[in-house]
C-alpha cells in the first residue's frame, strides 16, 4: 500500500482531463442544484415547465466548458494552487453565467427583465465557486494526508534551505515531490528573532554557531540545501563551516525545473564543491550573437574528448549547429562523449573521428569530408612536468599539430579557426608553455600574411589564452579530491604557489564570446579574477569534506615541479592588453612575427623533434621565443647568462 501510494505522491499528477471532466460534473451538479432550490422556493420558476429545466441544465454545460477552455483553469496542478487560481476559477464561473443568461434569452424562455432569471444566475454562479473550491480543497487535504504518512513511514533526509527569494520558495515547493528529503523550513543569516512563515515553512535566522548549532538539534536536520551558487560562496566562512563541524551536508541545486504543462520536476541536488565556492558571478554573453553565429553550421572540434573540447561540444550542441565533427586519439573518452551526447542531444547530428592531429593525412580526410566552417582547435599536450621531460613530443603535437590544422583550414576554407591557448604562453618559463607560444605566434603570422595578401586564403584565426580549469582531468582539483578520499595526506608543492583558476563552463562561454566578436587574428586573454593559493585550496577542500587540516589529513610540501614556477602570468593588466566590448575579455598586445620565417621554425622544430634531437630542440625554442626562460629544468644551462 505504501508503495502504491508513494507512486501515486511523488510521480503522478491528476490528468488534465480528468481535472476538466470533474469540474465540468461539479459545475453540472451546481446548476441542478441552483435550479432545484429556486423551484422549490418560487412556484413561478416550477411553472416553466421541463424545457426550461433542460435548456438551464444544457447551457450551463456549455457555458462552463467553454468558460474552462478559455481559462484553461484544468491545466493547474491542484497541489499547488493559490489566489491567482482562485481568481481564475471566478472569472470563468463569471464567463458560464453570461453565456447561459445569453443561450437562455435567444431561447425566448425568459426575457431581459426577469428578475428571477437574475437570481438563478447569481445562485448558480456563487454555487459552482463554492464546489470547485471545496472540490480542490479536499484534493489538497487527501494530498497532504497521503505526504504526512509518507513521511513518517520512510526515511527521508530532513532539510532546511538556505535564503528566502523567489527561487528558495519555488524550490522547496518542487521539493515537495522529493522521494529523498523532507523540507522542514528556511534558515537565513541575520538578528531578527520574530518567527514567521513561508508556504507553510518555517523561517529561522541564526547569527553564530551557538544559534545554527541549537536550531539543528531541534530539528534533527540532515542537510542544508543552496539555491544559489552565490550564496554558498558567501557562507563558505560561516554557515558551510558550521555544517562541516556538525557533520551536516551541505547541498546545492543548480536549477529549478519550472512547471509545464501541469508538470513538475524534481529539482537535482548535488552535495556542493569546491568549483562552486571557487567560481565568480555568471559571466555575461550575448547568447543571441553567438546562436547565430554558429547556428546550422559545421563545426569541428579537435580534441573533443578532453575536458575543454567536450564541454564546447556540450555548448555547441545546445546551440543548434548543423553537424558537429569531433576529433580526437582518445578512443574510450571520445566513446564516452559519442553516449552522453546521443543521449542527451538525440536531435544531434555529429560524427566520432578517431585521429591525431600530427598525422596531415587524418586531417586531410576529415576536412575533405566534412567541410567545417569553424575550428576549435582544443587538442594538445598541456601537464608542465610530463612535457618538460618529454619536449619532442610536446612540439609535435602543440606546434606542428596546430600548424598542420591551420593549414588545412586555409586549404579548405574555413572560415573561423579558433586556437585555445595558456596563460602559460606568456613570458613561458616551461616545455608546454613555450608550445602554446610558437603555435600562437604560426597562427597569427599566418593570419596576418592572409590579411597583407602575402598568403591566399580567407580563414580568419582567433587565439585564446586562460589560466588552469577547475577539475580538469589530470588538475589539481580532482587530484585532492581523490587524496582525501583516501585519508591524505594531500599533497602541494609549494606553500606560497598559487594559480588562476575558472570553471570549464565559464572559459568555453569566454571562448565562443571571442569568437564571435573577433575580425580575426587577435588574441584574446580572460580576466581570471583572483589568484588562489594552493595550499589554502587544499585546506578548504579538505574542510569541504568535514574533516580539519592537519589533524584528520595531513597536507605535505612535495617541492616544485620541473618547469613549474610559483606565479603565473597576469593575463589582462591594462599594460599589456587593449580593451573589447566585453569586461572579462581583452586582446593581447604581442610581437609580431614574419610568416615565412616562422614557417621555417616549425619544420625545423617538427625535423629535429622526429629525430629526437632535444638540445637542439629546446635551444631553437628559445632562439625564437627570447622571453622563454626556464625555471626548475634542466634546460636553464640553455638560458643566456
Amino acid at each position: 500500500m505504501n508503495k502504491l501510494l508513494e507512486k501515486l505522491y511523488f510521480d503522478k499528477y491528476l490528468n488534465v482531463y480528468v481535472i476538466f471532466a470533474l469540474d465540468m460534473v461539479v459545475s453540472a451538479l451546481s446548476s441542478l442544484f441552483a435550479m432545484l432550490a429556486f423551484r422549490v422556493m418560487f412556484p413561478a420558476m416550477a411553472a416553466r415547465g421541463l424545457a426550461f429545466a433542460l435548456t438551464w441544465i444544457i447551457s450551463g454545460v456549455i457555458g462552463i466548458g467553454v468558460a474552462f477552455y478559455i481559462m484553461k483553469t484544468y491545466r493547474s496542478v491542484i497541489r499547488h494552487s493559490n489566489l491567482r487560481e482562485i481568481g481564475r476559477l471566478c472569472i470563468a464561473v463569471f464567463l458560464k453565467e453570461v453565456i447561459v443568461g445569453v443561450i437562455m434569452l435567444a431561447a425566448s424562455f425568459v426575457k431581459i427583465g426577469d428578475v428571477l432569471l437574475w437570481g438563478l444566475l447569481f445562485a448558480d454562479g456563487m454555487i459552482t465557486i463554492l464546489l470547485l473550491v471545496m472540490m480542490r480543497v479536499a484534493m489538497v487535504f487527501a494530498y497532504d494526508v497521503v505526504r504526512i504518512h509518507l513521511q513518517v513511514t520512510r526515511n527521508r533526509d530532513s532539510v532546511l534551505i538556505y535564503g528566502t527569494d523567489n527561487k528558495a520558495i519555488s524550490f522547496v515547493r518542487t521539493m515537495e515531490l522529493s522521494a529523498k528529503f523532507n523540507v522542514l523550513g528556511f534558515i537565513v543569516y541575520g538578528e531578527s528573532k520574530s518567527s514567521h512563515m513561508i508556504h507553510d515553512k518555517n523561517v529561522y535566522t541564526f547569527e553564530d554557531e551557538a544559534d545554527f548549532r541549537r536550531i539543528a538539534s531541534q530539528l534533527g536536520i540532515g542537510s542544508v540545501i543552496f539555491a544559489h551558487r552565490s550564496d554558498a560562496r558567501e557562507e563558505e566562512g560561516r554557515l558551510i563551516r558550521y555544517c562541516n563541524k556538525l557533520k551536516i551536508k551541505t547541498l546545492y541545486s543548480p536549477s529549478v525545473e519550472e512547471v509545464v504543462d501541469g508538470k513538475v520536476g524534481v529539482p537535482s541536488v548535488r552535495e556542493i564543491k569546491i568549483e562552486d565556492l571557487l567560481g565568480r558571478p555568471e559571466i555575461k554573453i550575448s547568447m543571441e550573437e553567438i546562436t547565430a553565429n554558429f547556428q546550422g553550421k559545421t563545426i569541428m572540434v579537435t580534441g573533443a574528448a578532453g575536458s575543454i573540447g567536450s564541454e564546447l561540444c556540450r555548448q555547441l550542441a545546445s546551440f543548434g549547429v548543423g553537424e558537429l565533427v569531433l576529433f580526437d586519439n582518445a578512443e574510450t573518452p571520445m566513446h564516452n562523449l559519442r553516449l552522453e551526447l546521443e543521449e542527451t542531444y538525440p536531435e544531434l547530428k555529429f560524427h566520432p573521428i578517431i585521429g591525431d592531429v600530427r598525422i596531415p593525412a587524418r586531417l586531410d580526410y576529415v576536412f575533405s569530408r566534412f567541410h567545417p566552417q569553424v575550428v576549435f582547435h582544443a587538442a594538445a599536450y598541456k601537464h608542465v612536468p610530463l612535457m618538460e621531460e618529454n619536449p619532442c613530443e610536446a612540439v609535435l603535437v602543440n606546434v606542428a599539430g596546430s600548424r598542420n590544422v591551420a593549414d588545412k583550414c586555409i586549404e579548405y576554407d574555413v572560415e573561423k579557426m579558433v586556437m585555445i591557448s595558456t596563460d602559460k604562453a606568456v613570458n613561458p618559463t616551461n616545455i608546454m608553455g613555450c608550445t602554446k607560444r610558437l603555435a600562437e605566434i604560426y597562427v597569427q603570422s599566418l593570419g596576418l600574411a592572409i590579411e597583407k595578401g602575402e598568403q591566399e586564403g580567407k580563414t580568419r584565426f582567433v587565439t585564446t589564452r586562460f589560466g588552469n580549469v577547475l577539475g580538469s582531468n589530470g588538475s589539481v582539483i580532482p587530484r585532492f579530491r581523490e587524496q582525501i578520499a583516501k585519508g591524505g595526506p594531500v599533497t602541494v608543492t609549494h606553500p606560497d604557489i598559487t594559480r588562476f583558476f575558472m570553471t570549464i563552463p565559464e572559459a568555453c562561454r569566454l571562448v565562443m564570446e571571442a569568437a564571435t566578436m573577433s575580425t580575426g587574428n587577435q588574441i584574446f586573454v580572460f580576466d581570471m579574477g583572483e589568484s588562489v593559493k594552493i595550499a589554502s585550496l587544499a585546506r578548504r577542500m579538505i574542510e569541504l569534506a568535514g574533516f580539519i587540516p592537519d589533524k584528520d589529513i595531513n597536507i605535505t610540501y612535495t617541492g616544485l615541479r620541473p618547469g613549474e614556477k610559483l606565479y603565473e602570468e597576469v593575463l589582462s593588466n591594462k599594460e599589456n592588453t587593449l580593451p573589447t566590448n566585453h569586461d572579462r575579455i581583452r586582446i593581447a598586445k604581442v610581437r609580431e612575427y614574419d610568416y615565412n620565417n616562422a614557417n621555417d621554425v616549425v619544420a625545423q622544430l617538427e625535423g629535429l623533434s622526429r629525430a629526437v634531437d632535444i638540445p637542439q630542440t629546446v635551444q631553437l625554442m628559445k632562439r625564437t621565443v627570447p622571453e622563454f626562460i626556464s625555471k626548475n629544468s634542466e634546460f636553464e644551462m640553455f638560458d643566456k647568462k
